[in-house]
C-alpha cells in the first residue's frame, strides 16, 4: 500500500504519491490481507467483522482496520444484517458488503461489446416484444450450453446432493456459489429444501440491462435439478447475493408469495423467505 505523508505537509510534500484507485487497493505487497478480506466478502456475501476474523484467522481489530481502508476506497459499505425468523434483543449486527466498485475490482466477464451485441439482437429481432424474445432465445441457448457442462457432475451426484454439485460447478465458472439447507417450516414435515447462493455474478452489468439472462439461468437450474425452483434475489436487481430456492427431492415448491429478500451469509433462517417481486432494471 502506498504510504501518504502525515501532518500539515502531506499535501505539499514533494513526490507525494497519487492516492490508489479502488482496483489498486486490492493489489500489491501487504495489501494481500486486505485483498483476502474483500475476497471473503465476495465469496460468502455480506459479513460481520467477527465472521471475517474467524474465516481468515485474524483479530477483529485487524479486520476492522482493513474494512476501514476498503470503505474509504469505496469498495465496501456497512449495513444492518437482515435476520429472518425470531431475533433477540439489541441492535442488529453490522455487516459489510461489496459496493459496485468493489465488485468491479475483481474480474468481470462482460464488456461493452456484449451489451452492444444483445442490443443488436433485439433490434434485428424486430424490436419491442419480438426483440426481447430474440434476446431471451439467445440467453436460453447460452445457458443451455453452460448447463450441458454441468450435466455429468449432477448425474453422478445423489438426488439429495445435486444442489451442492451444481454449486461446485458454478464456483468453477466464477460464481462463488454455496448451498444453505432450509429447515422444514413445521416439526415432522419433510425437509424444506435448500438455497443456492451465488455470491458473484460475472455478467452482472449486462444482466442489469437484460434480465432475460437471469430468467434463462433459472430455467436451466430447474432443468438440471429436475424440479421447479424459485429465484428469490439477484445481484443484478440490487440484492447482495443471487439466491434460488430449491425444494427437497419429492417436495412441493414453497407456496409462499410476496416480497422479501434472500438471507445473506451467516444469517439464520427458520423458514424459506418469501419470493422477491421482480423489479424492472433502471
Amino acid at each position: 500500500m502506498r504510504e501518504l505523508p502525515e501532518g500539515p505537509e502531506a499535501e505539499s510534500a514533494p513526490g507525494s504519491p497519487v492516492p490508489a484507485t479502488p482496483a489498486e487497493v486490492l493489489l500489491d505487497g501487504h495489501r494481500a490481507t486486505r485483498d483476502r478480506v474483500a475476497r471473503s466478502i465476495l465469496d460468502h456475501g455480506p459479513s460481520s467483522a467477527a465472521d471475517l476474523a474467524g474465516r481468515l484467522g485474524l483479530t477483529s481489530a485487524a479486520v476492522r482496520r482493513h474494512l476501514d481502508g476498503l470503505a474509504a476506497a469505496g469498495l465496501v459499505e456497512s449495513r444492518e444484517q437482515r435476520v429472518y425468523g425470531s431475533r433477540g434483543r439489541g441492535r442488529p449486527a453490522k455487516v459489510f458488503a461489496l459496493t459496485e466498485s468493489g465488485r468491479d475490482a475483481f474480474y468481470q466477464a462482460y464488456d461493452q461489446l456484449a451489451a452492444d451485441a444483445l442490443r443488436w439482437i433485439a433490434e434485428a429481432g424486430g424490436g419491442g416484444e419480438a426483440g426481447q424474445e430474440a434476446v431471451a432465445a439467445f440467453a436460453r441457448a447460452r445457458f443451455n450450453r453452460q448447463g450441458e457442462k454441468y450435466q455429468g457432475a449432477l448425474e453422478q451426484a445423489a438426488a439429495e446432493h445435486r444442489t451442492e454439485a451444481l454449486a461446485e460447478a458454478l464456483s468453477a465458472d466464477g460464481y462463488a456459489a454455496t448451498v444453505r439447507r432450509v429447515p422444514a417450516a413445521t416439526a415432522g414435515a419433510s425437509p424444506g429444501g435448500a438455497q443456492l447462493c451465488q455470491h458473484h455474478c460475472p455478467v452482472v452489468h449486462i444482466a442489469e440491462q437484460f434480465p432475460q439472462l437471469c430468467e434463462a439461468e433459472t430455467e436451466v437450474f430447474s432443468q438440471l435439478l429436475g424440479t421447479h425452483v424459485q429465484r428469490l434475489a439477484t445481484i443484478a436487481h440490487g440484492d447482495g447475493v443471487c439466491t434460488t430456492y430449491v425444494p427437497a427431492p419429492g417436495a412441493a415448491p414453497s407456496p409462499r408469495q410476496g416480497t422479501g429478500a434472500a438471507p445473506t451469509a451467516g444469517t439464520t433462517t427458520e423458514e424459506p423467505p418469501a419470493t422477491s417481486a421482480r423489479r424492472s432494471p433502471a
